[in-house]
């Protein structure tokens, strides 16, 4: 995480993040039909990314709450 912070705060890290901000604007601007077709799709996706990331921090049932 320190490594990921040091990078940000660098000029590489800003040169990076404003690649990545022009690129996504470009795809919205350009590509807008491309990506609203996609979206669900992208939504469906990010349905299982979610569970994997948060299974190692006690959500499950009868941990406790």
């Amino acid at each position: 995480m320190v490594h990921i912070r040091q990078l940000l705060g660098s000029k590489i890290g800003l040169a990076v993040c404003s690649l990545a901000a022009l690129l996504g604007a470009y795809l919205l601007i350009y590509h807008l039909t491309h990506v609203t077709l996609l979206l669900p799709y992208l939504i469906l996706l990010a349905c299982p990314l979610m569970h994997f990331m948060h299974r190692g921090h006690n959500h499950g049932p009868g941990k406790g709450h």
